[in-house]
């Protein structure tokens, strides 16, 4: 498990992906969310602009996302979990 931090928010991250594309970094990961933690994580993630650290990797840039796609599109019921799956690509 791979921590990946996006503008303080912790997130435990699986099948984690480090890469070049175009001379800027590219990371993707897996990870899951709660329906108690729903909301928030789909808020940070509307925001499109990140502070990415990767402690393990030591990574640290700004960000948007390339890619996203989640399992569920209503976490809103009680015990529900989702995958989610994040592509970012470092800002220029």
């Amino acid at each position: 498990m791979t921590s990946v931090v996006l503008n303080d928010t912790t997130i435990p991250a699986s099948d984690f992906q480090q890469t070049t594309v175009n001379g800027r970094r590219h990371i993707s990961f897996q990870f899951q969310v709660e329906h108690k933690d729903y909301h928030d994580i789909t808020t940070l993630l509307y925001k499109n602009d990140f502070d990415v650290k990767v402690p393990q990797k030591e990574l640290s840039f700004r960000a948007s996302i390339r890619n996203y796609s989640t399992s569920v599109t209503n976490l809103y019921e009680e015990n529900a979990v989702g995958d989610f799956y994040l592509e970012l690509t470092e800002k220029e």
